[in-house]
């Protein structure tokens, strides 16, 4: 969410698409820079599983506040890199490479500043990235923008939609080549309500493959439904 928009003074709807589509644009972006990274940093250092053991989250990371009532990039970095993830996933003998946490913070032209909490856990095979929203949007009025293959679903009890993004494949050039940048493979994403009655404060779960294949499904809903419940702000009550 680092790009800066401009209010148009339209109203209230005007600024949660705005909004809204500023999550879904930034995401994506986001998912490939990250997954371009971090296959720079695995060959630049040749960390493997085998010669360096499961990935933990930095103690920085570990450190990082949580604003009242919400999570911190640190906590959802912990809940996502657990040590079934693997199985979770589908690739039992695979274990984490990387796992880092974050607070992303950006600032909008109408001066209101937020704050996107956010974790990603490498393996071999999947990334698995885990962020937070409290930009008072429910899923019920998000599903119109994410896309023409958007499903709405109910994971836990609560609204959600599965929709797809592209991840963007980065080329660092490090033949000598200039660094290069391009379509890469589906991330398939699920956006999760926090609590029953869809109040607008949401979890995203998003699994995307190195190798540009497409993701499991299944795999995704198997994260979400271990992980979530497990994540402060994970609210309880009836419809």
């Amino acid at each position: 969410m680092a790009d800066d928009f401009t209010d148009s003074g339209s109203g209230s709807g005007s600024g949660k698409e705005m909004s809204t589509a500023a999550q879904v644009v930034s995401a994506v972006a986001t998912v490939g820079v990250i997954l371009g990274g971090l296959w720079l940093l695995g060959d630049l250092l040749d960390q493997t599983p085998e010669t360096l053991g499961p990935a933990t989250c930095s103690a920085s990371d570990d450190a990082s506040p949580a604003p009242r009532g919400k999570v911190s990039g640190a906590q959802l970095c912990t809940a996502l890199n657990r040590s079934d993830l693997p199985e979770l996933l589908g690739t039992p003998t695979e274990q984490a490479v990387t796992a880092s946490g974050s607070d992303n913070e950006s600032t909008w032209a109408s001066g209101t500043r937020t704050v996107t909490p956010e974790a990603t856990v490498r393996l071999d095979t999947y990334t698995v990235e885990l962020s937070a929203s409290y930009e008072d949007l429910p899923v019920a009025e998000s599903v119109g923008y994410l896309g023409a293959d958007a499903e709405t679903r109910t994971v836990l009890g609560r609204p959600a939609v599965l929709y797809s993004g592209r991840t963007i494949a980065i080329s660092f050039g490090l033949d000598g080549s200039d660094p290069q940048s391009g379509p890469g493979g589906v991330a398939r994403r699920l956006l999760v309500a926090t609590d029953p009655k869809d109040s607008g404060s949401t979890f995203e779960v998003v699994i995307w493959r190195q190798d540009s294949q497409l993701p499991d499904d299944q795999a995704l809903f198997r994260v979400a439904e271990k992980v979530l419940p497990t994540l402060p702000g994970w609210r309880t009550g009836g419809l």
